[in-house]
């Protein structure tokens, strides 16, 4: 029996294979779901996402679960401990900004009853389903990704810029970037 079609990027490894098969494009509705991706997300800027799902555990070990109450109480002690875990990456700034993103997304979730009420408003609450073709369509960044890259800044969050954010949006789900070749296209609906 063939194998079915899947995005481009998802034949690379089977780590890709099976987060693209079980995991990118499903709306995440959590809080947890979306501190996790925003941790994962700003530690790729600058790397491979492969990068990072390799690192994934490292990642859920290091930053307590992904728990945002218990990362926005880390301390400079903690930052220094992660600087020394071969399993995330060790970049001070990604590690500090963790840290301080933590601290602004309870903040967020508490002003708005929770975080993923917050972002999902930028996409009315309902995935964008688009239809690309081929991988070269798929934008880097779109006008969402641009508003809610500037209130992050605005509010202080670091190394989510509008790529980065629009990586987080298709990890989410808040977007369906899945080829309309792609069998997940239509299981992301």
């Amino acid at each position: 029996m063939p194998d079915k079609n899947r995005c481009a990027w998802a034949v690379k490894s089977d780590i890709e294979r099976v987060y693209h098969d079980t995991e990118w494009g499903v709306p995440r509705m959590d809080d947890a779901g979306q501190f996790e991706f925003l941790i994962l997300e700003s530690a790729q800027a600058g790397l491979s996402w492969v990068t990072i799902l390799r690192k994934r555990e490292g990642y859920r070990q290091a930053f307590a679960g992904f728990d945002p109450v218990k990362v926005a109480a880390f301390t400079g002690k903690d930052v220094e401990r992660l600087l020394q875990n071969p399993g995330i990456v060790r970049n001070r700034k990604k590690i500090e900004s963790a840290v301080s993103n933590a601290r602004i997304f309870l903040e967020l979730a508490a002003k708005h009853g929770s975080f993923s009420s917050y972002i999902w408003r930028f996409v009315d609450g309902k995935p964008i389903v688009n239809k690309w073709k081929n991988m070269a369509d798929v934008p880097a960044t779109t006008p969402v990704s641009d508003a809610i890259a500037r209130e992050f800044k605005r509010l202080g969050l670091k190394f989510l810029g509008s790529t980065v954010i629009y990586a987080h949006m298709q990890a989410t789900g808040m977007v369906n970037d899945h080829l309309t070749s792609c069998f997940r296209h239509g299981e992301c609906l």
